[in-house]
């Protein structure tokens, strides 16, 4: 038989539409796919490694169904790769690209030692539908703001999903392989793991199932139903693209048959889509963004650091109903509503001072939909120190929002125990999920707000003034 290939998947746990697989059956050479748990991955905060091993697990299980194996190895990538190239004779590496700064230096040093050896060593696209070097504006330049690239990339052409193939070729012998157990992967979860797995729905089918069951009907009301918490209004596919459960290019020609039947929440939805594009077209041409301020002017912004508000905002226990129903859901479920994710990041960044990169890093240990990008670009937006067109600075009221997006208290009912007399399951769920050390007890009355809103606000607007370039007064919605 031919040498085989090594098939190094990270974050595109699929064997439906994926460019690199195709390539590889082209080749007509054993495959032998790879999953490398090396220092860039373990360094996942809590939630989302527990949500990988759980991925990993599935697509074992695919590859399995489909006549292969995923092998497993530990360590630095280039040692595991050379090491499984001497061992199986492979000719070659390929792989999906990733845009995170990290990824990217990672993987140029790979390919550049492979090449070096006379191996053939390719990335392929698959995680994006359009690569972020490939769409500039007319002075070709990058863009900077969201709605000009939205006009720039919804009549580009979106190649058609490769299907899955129903058999890989294996080789004639299969190298060793880790045990998944023996990872740990979720072993900083502790006793949220059991909580969190109730509501995560993981691998290739559950996450098809999710594109059907979204398209067959929510999409409908999707412009208006996204912002309401206690409504199943969105798709909650981030969960299965944040580790390549689902292509992006078969959401998008699922999604865009509906909009073409002329339903009205389509259009919205796929703006969604190219979102999360533009957000990693940042992070490609400013990686900065993932750690420091957007726009550098921000670096003097006097934003506060750890303290007991930060700890009560973690918590889910600031006393403002809306902002504590999101933390505590992403708690219970891991993951938040995306209304809940704007409304808490303008409350610690604005109403409590705190800088960005508390919450960001927060999420990266809580969400089990964490995304490099989109986590960046939010926490950036709602901050006021990364891209934006609007010549002010948002803040959020909590207070009407809840009002305008749960007016009959379902959502904050259904995940702060405090407010009813006979709380549903998934409220009393976040004391379970919630480590002893916090000594959290739902009998004890709901606490009172750590801050007043409109003083919170008056102090964030001063602030802005005594930086300059305040510009408007701000929203209050």
């Amino acid at each position: 038989m031919t040498a085989p290939l090594l098939l190094w998947f990270r974050r595109d746990l699929r064997l439906d539409d994926l460019p690199m697989l195709a390539a590889a059956l082209a080749s007509r050479q054993p495959l032998i796919p790879v999953f490398l748990l090396d220092p860039e991955t373990e360094a996942l905060g809590a939630a989302p490694k527990w949500r990988l091993g759980l991925g990993i697990e599935a697509f074992a299980a695919r590859l399995a169904q489909a006549g292969s194996r995923l092998i497993l190895r530990r360590g630095e990538a280039l040692t595991a790769l050379q090491a499984l190239i001497a061992e199986t004779g492979a000719s070659g590496v390929l792989w999906s690209r990733l845009y995170d700064p990290a990824a990217k230096t990672r993987d140029a040093g790979v390919k550049a030692a492979l090449k070096a050896q006379g191996l053939r060593a390719e990335s392929f696209a698959g995680h994006l539908m359009h690569e972020p070097w490939t769409v500039q504006t007319g002075q070709g330049g990058f863009y900077r703001v969201y709605t000009p690239y939205w006009r720039a990339v919804r009549g580009l052409p979106v190649a058609a999903p490769d299907p899955a193939p129903s058999r890989l070729p294996a080789p004639e012998a299969w190298p060793a392989s880790d045990s998944l157990a023996d990872w740990h992967l979720g072993a900083a979860m502790n006793r949220g793991a059991a909580i969190v797995s109730r509501h995560a729905r993981v691998g290739e089918a559950a996450a098809r199932d999710r594109l059907g069951d979204f398209l067959s009907g929510p999409v409908s009301r999707y412009a208006e139903a996204r912002d309401l918490p206690a409504e199943p209004g969105t798709s909650r596919l981030s969960e299965n693209l944040a580790y390549g459960e689902i292509g992006i290019r078969r959401i998008w020609h699922a999604a865009y048959s509906v909009f073409d039947r002329g339903d009205p929440g389509a259009e919205t939805f796929l703006k969604e889509l190219v979102w999360r594009e533009f957000s990693y077209h940042l992070l490609h041409h400013t990686p900065h963004i993932a750690s420091a301020n957007w726009k550098p002017e921000w670096d003097s912004f006097p934003w506060q650091g750890e303290g007991p508000r930060l700890t009560a905002w973690q918590r889910g226990m600031t006393g403002e109903p809306f902002v504590d129903a999101a933390m505590r859901e992403l708690y219970v479920t891991g993951t938040m509503h995306n209304r809940g994710r704007m409304i808490v990041a303008s409350y610690l960044t604005k109403h409590l001072m705190t800088h960005w990169k508390h919450g960001l890093d927060w999420f990266a240990d809580c969400l089990i939909d964490w995304d490099p990008a989109a986590n960046a670009m939010g926490w950036q937006w709602a901050a006021g120190s990364g891209p934006d067109a609007a010549p002010y600075f948002r803040i959020f009221n909590p207070a009407t929002q809840v009002e305008k997006f749960d007016p009959r208290s379902l959502y904050r009912r259904r995940f702060i125990a405090e407010l009813s007399r006979t709380p549903p399951p998934e409220a009393l769920s976040f004391f379970e999920a919630a480590p002893r050390a916090w000594a959290l007890d739902p009998a004890r009355p709901y606490p009172r707000p750590i801050v007043d809103l409109a003083e919170g606000r008056a102090r964030a607007l001063a602030a802005y003034a005594a930086r300059g370039g305040a510009g408007d007064a701000g929203e209050s919605a």
